[in-house]
């Protein structure tokens, strides 16, 4: 799995918590309602910023258990001012952690969960490990909210007729086999969406995207280079007319120029 910086999921973090669906949160707390303690799962936390967003959202005395395979990142989460600090309600927040692989999740180390959560992660699975994590939480009886999944659309203004080439080798750059895993990119709500169906839970999706400008102009600037860092790592012939848009974009970017909205999606399952 992907290793990111602490740096770049703090940058971040203001832009994921205005973006996400927060019309998925009332079925999240009805689903919830009368237990004496939620558990809920983090998996790859990161810094933990999903549950700092996320619990005091949510009423009742909550139990986080944070998963990453980043012990670093899960130090961080775990530190006095990354953890929530208290539910909806005032209720206390406990926070634990545990560093293991994900994908090896099965419904037995589910078990007295009530709430498997993410953010940006599903696409950074395959179609295999997103099955087999699908049918852990619905066999163990939890609800799933994934957040902030990719679909692989982009618009930026002003436009330019370079922006779809670069999308399109970004996207393809998302579904790449790495180490012989072949990764869902934008394909993962669609996929998770199906698998959740057949399944015979309630799936809800939901749309959840960044919208940047002016006053987001360092994360727009990081997140620009990645985009077309990648798009250029994956057809290395974009590369010399790549180099020369990303100047003209990160001019604009710096001179508050450059709107972004980045397509992301939220999906809610409720096993039946």
């Amino acid at each position: 799995m992907t290793k990111y910086a602490p740096s770049w999921l703090q940058l971040r973090e203001d832009a994921d918590a205005a973006a996400r669906a927060t019309e998925l949160i009332e079925p999240v707390r009805a689903f919830l309602r009368g237990r004496d303690e939620v558990v809920i799962r983090d998996l790859g936390c990161g810094t933990g910023s999903l549950g700092r967003w996320l619990a005091v959202r949510l009423p009742g005395r909550q139990r986080w258990i944070l998963h990453d395979r980043d012990a670093d990142l899960l130090t961080h989460a775990l530190s006095r001012t990354s953890r929530p600090e208290h539910a909806l309600d005032g209720s206390e927040v406990t926070v634990v952690t545990e560093q293991r692989d994900i994908t090896e999740l099965r419904a037995e180390d589910l078990a007295g969960t009530s709430l498997v959560a993410a953010s940006a992660l599903l696409d950074l699975l395959t179609a295999d490990e997103m099955s087999r994590l699908a049918e852990a939480c619905v066999e163990a009886g939890c609800a799933v909210l994934f957040t902030l999944s990719v679909s692989g659309r982009v618009v930026l203004s002003p436009k330019d007729k370079f922006d779809i080439e670069i999308s399109d080798a970004f996207n393809a750059h998302q579904r790449r086999v790495t180490d012989g895993r072949w990764l869902l990119g934008p394909d993962a709500v669609d996929v998770a969406f199906g698998v959740f169906e057949r399944l015979g839970a309630t799936v809800r999706r939901a749309p959840s995207p960044w919208r940047l400008g002016a006053d987001q102009a360092a994360l727009t600037a990081e997140w620009l280079t990645g985009w077309v860092g990648a798009a250029c790592e994956q057809r290395p012939e974009l590369a010399p007319d790549g180099d020369a848009y990303l100047r003209w974009r990160l001019a604009q970017c710096a001179a508050g120029e450059l709107n972004a909205v980045i397509q992301h999606e939220d999906l809610l399952m409720v096993p039946a």
